[in-house]
């Protein structure tokens, strides 16, 4: 699966944007897919996830400011921001995992010992003051 993210801009405080990642090559419809982000000095962290039935969940930081969704066909994924802030910058991955069933995504995310199984490159995300 290759996963190809854009969306990634330079944006003041309160701004908007809207993420979007591409997956080709293998068939996502049943997987797990979510956005994360790392910020230098930080560990990776899980943004926003969705499961094959359409079940959606949120890091706390994010929740009431992200919507994650998936186009009709499910090859696109996109994570919508809306008011960001300063500690919204990062880099954002979106991801994908196969292994992970049932709808145990965002456990599957929030996981210390397991690692999705794949990754886009990401795409830089500035918020300035």
């Amino acid at each position: 699966v290759q996963l190809m993210e854009s969306g990634g801009d330079s944006v003041q405080a309160g701004g908007s944007l809207r993420l979007t990642c591409v997956a080709s090559g293998y068939d996502t419809t049943s997987a797990c897919m979510g956005w994360f982000r790392q910020s230098p000095g930080k560990k990776r962290e899980p943004v926003a996830v969705v499961d094959r039935d359409g079940i959606t969940n949120y890091s706390d930081s994010v929740k009431g400011r992200a919507t994650i969704s998936r186009d009709s066909t499910k090859t696109i994924l996109y994570l919508q921001m809306n008011s960001l802030k300063p500690e919204d910058a990062a880099r954002y991955f979106c991801a994908a995992d196969f292994a992970t069933g049932g709808n145990l995504c965002w456990r599957s995310a929030t996981s210390v010992e397991y690692q999705w199984n794949f990754w886009g490159q990401g795409t830089q995300v500035t918020v300035s003051s």
